[in-house]
């Protein structure tokens, strides 16, 4: 018998992007939705279009470039945001209005003011006025995992009569449990009439480490969408992990009976991507994408291991887009070898572009010794993702001065759009601050330095370091990334890439009200 088809829903580009620091360009977002592309997820929330102008713009690139996958658009029950999101999905070959509001006492009572009744009527109207955009329209009540059963069965009913095809339970704050969320989906199976007229989904966070289990709990119950965003990422504690949702579908196929339409060979370089691009790195004994999840360094492991893979080894890694063998490169190889490399690695590179990543390789290739997938990955995203357009200053030199007794000092040439130089010198704590400090001098900018961390690209001494920095500004923060071999050149970077996501940022401000999160 052929198996049911379950609907990936990715939100890594709405709920993964609204988790603190990890804040996209336009370039970056449609390089991950293509990517989610190449995955074959089945809906990409692409953002909330109503947020800002830049939100709207990436919903509105994305929808207009993704074929295949259908496109979705995140809106609280609003006619602005239903409006926004329906504006900037009308080029979108599949556009999907997902529409949110909360149900829970907790959020009627503290965070909307507004009765049972209430609740409801914004709920069908909302929907009813999304059905004049769009025929496919999903529904989340927030915080449905705390929401009075009784009262939830109502809503579902309700929004369903309204026109709703798909509606998602989130367990919006990650409160609820295996058993309890499995228990949930089959009492709205069984106790909504109307049920069966559209997919049950579900949207689960992971503060208490279950997303994962709740959701593939949802399944076994019922459910035929999962909402879930690559390596995890999301608010606080972040979302489902996709790669552990469809990997655990495909290694316990009997089990579950169920099967995914995604390209798990792809599961890998999305990893990586969404890794790099958001600075999030994944850690190391992380389920499916980790650098050790199919790595043997017990003796015991290991002889077993030679002996048949299957004793230690539940998947295959080549299902994920892991090579087994790998091509070592050098400063002797050649462009063939590094066009082989940047394909398995998941990208396509040809001219000028693979000519940029070939000429920068080779300076690298002199300056390291060995060469690893993480260092390629790095070069190769350096040409195709960054954007000068958005860059007020660029790097011009760095030169720092520390000696043991005396005061740390750094000099500092950073090139304007016009072509100008603009040089500062300053002291500070260390050489990482002093060059802080001038390039504070040259921008006017007085920034807070939230968080700094430095993290080896590869292995041994001569390893790329990619130093991460966090910073705030007149109460906006953002991230900062640079990669170099000497750290402290890498740190300059970082800086600098902050100080012009900061300068673009001040063009645009966000929704009226702040931020406001989804399900």
């Amino acid at each position: 018998m052929q198996p049911e088809k379950l609907i990936i829903f990715d939100t890594t580009l709405r709920d993964g992007e609204q988790c603190p620091g990890a804040s996209m360009n336009l370039k970056e977002k449609l390089e991950i939705a293509r990517q989610l592309s190449l995955l074959k997820v089945d809906v990409i929330e692409a953002g909330f279009p109503v947020a800002s102008p830049g939100d709207f713009e990436s919903v509105q690139s994305i929808a207009r470039e993704i074929k295949g996958s259908s496109v979705a658009g995140l809106a609280r029950a609003l006619e602005k945001d239903i409006e926004a999101a329906a504006r900037s999905l009308e080029k979108a070959e599949k556009p999907r209005i997902h529409i949110f509001l909360s149900t829970s006492k907790t959020h009627r009572e503290s965070k909307l003011q507004k009765n049972k009744e209430e609740i409801i009527e914004m709920a069908t109207r909302a929907i009813r006025f999304g059905r004049k955009f769009c025929d496919d329209i999903e529904f989340s009540p927030e915080d449905a995992s705390r929401t009075e059963r009784d009262f939830l069965a109502q809503v579902v009913q309700e929004v369903i009569s309204a026109g709703a095809g798909t509606v998602n339970i989130p367990d919006t704050v990650g409160y609820t449990t295996p058993d309890e969320f499995s228990s949930l989906i089959g009492f709205l199976k069984s106790d909504v009439p109307n049920m069966d007229e559209a997919v049950i989904s579900v949207h689960c966070h992971d503060d208490l480490g279950m997303a994962v289990a709740n959701s593939l709990a949802a399944v076994k119950a019922g459910a035929r969408q999962v909402e879930c965003t690559i390596n995890g990422i999301g608010e606080r504690a972040g979302n489902a992990a996709m790669e552990e949702i469809v990997m655990a579908l495909k290694t316990r196929s009997q089990f579950y009976g169920i099967d995914t339409g995604i390209d798990t060979k792809q599961i890998m370089p999305c990893s990586r991507l969404v890794s790099s691009l958001t600075g999030f790195f994944v850690q190391r004994n992380k389920a499916i994408v980790g650098r050790n999840a199919f790595a043997h360094e017990s003796g015991v492991h290991q002889d077993g291991f030679l002996k048949n893979k299957d004793t230690y080894e539940i998947m295959n890694p080549q299902d994920i887009g892991l090579d087994s063998s790998e091509l070592v490169l050098g400063k002797h190889s050649g462009r063939n070898a590094l066009q082989n490399k940047i394909k398995a690695l998941g990208y396509e590179l040809s001219g000028d572009k693979l000519d940029k990543v070939f000429n920068d390789f080779k300076i690298l290739a002199d300056e390291k010794k060995d060469i690893f997938d993480e260092d390629i990955i790095a070069l190769i995203q350096k040409e195709i993702l960054v954007d000068d357009r958005f860059n007020t200053y660029s790097m011009g030199s760095m030169k720092c001065h520390f000696e043991t007794g005396q005061t740390p000092t750094a000099e500092v040439m950073l090139i304007s759009k016009d072509g100008k130089e603009h040089h500062a010198s300053a002291t500070g704590d260390g050489p990482v601050d002093s060059m802080f400090n001038a390039m504070d001098k040259i921008t006017g900018l007085t920034c807070k330095l939230l968080d700094y961390q430095v993290m080896s690209k590869t292995r041994g001494k001569d390893a790329q370091g990619e130093v991460t920095v966090q910073v705030s500004y007149e109460n906006r923060e953002v991230l900062g990334k640079g990669i170099a071999l000497n750290t402290v050149e890498a740190s300059g970077f970082a800086y600098l890439n902050a100080i012009n996501k900061l300068l673009f940022k001040s063009k645009s401000g966000p929704v009226e009200g702040g931020e406001i999160p989804g399900p």
